[in-house]
């Protein structure tokens, strides 16, 4: 995951607004394929199938050779989303050091307790209809530069989201395979 210095020379400005007037038809079709993106994983499993019927005893589970269990990806997904969500809509975001700020703090692999898990997916899914809601939004420009980064636009975060979401779960779906908790 890339990482600038995000943190520093902010302005209070945030998205750049689009003139509602000068939206054409190819900018509603761009808008609506991201968003498809963004939710539905087009050509590959989504994340809503990857996690389905995950047994909550796996999901602390590392396959031999792998370096991460269910959990940890789930985590690692969640708290990156949630920072180019937060990168893209607040200009006093501070985005965590990496790496270590990016995956979960637990030393076992699994989550800390019964809750943990739902309460992951639970943040994931607001925080992804949230930038889903960035993106439809016409209001916002999707190619100015974020006034607060390094030239990163809405729309280079929104394709950011979709690989770095498509990439862990296509792992995710992987380790459970190892697992033997992949459907057949």
């Amino acid at each position: 995951m890339r990482r600038t210095s995000r943190s520093k020379n902010r302005s209070s400005k945030g998205l750049q607004k689009s003139n509602s007037a000068a939206l054409t038809k190819r900018d509603r079709l761009l808008r609506k394929q991201l968003v498809w993106l963004l939710r539905s994983g087009n050509a590959h499993a989504d994340f809503n199938a990857a996690i389905a019927g995950l047994p909550a005893n796996l999901r602390g589970a590392k396959p031999t050779n792998c370096p991460y269990t269910p959990w940890q990806l789930l985590e690692h997904m969640r708290i990156a989303q949630w920072d180019i969500l937060e990168f893209s809509r607040d200009p006093r975001h501070v985005t965590p050091d990496w790496p270590s700020g990016f995956w979960p703090k637990t030393n076992t692999g699994a989550p800390p307790n019964p809750q943990a898990w739902n309460n992951s997916v639970r943040s994931l899914r607001q925080d992804l209809k949230a930038m889903q809601r960035l993106i439809a939004d016409p209001t916002n420009d999707l190619f100015a530069p974020i006034s607060h980064g390094d030239g990163q636009t809405l729309l280079r975060e929104a394709l950011l989201l979709a690989d770095h979401n498509s990439y862990h779960i296509g792992e995710l779906i992987l380790v459970r395979r190892l697992l033997g908790a992949w459907p057949s």
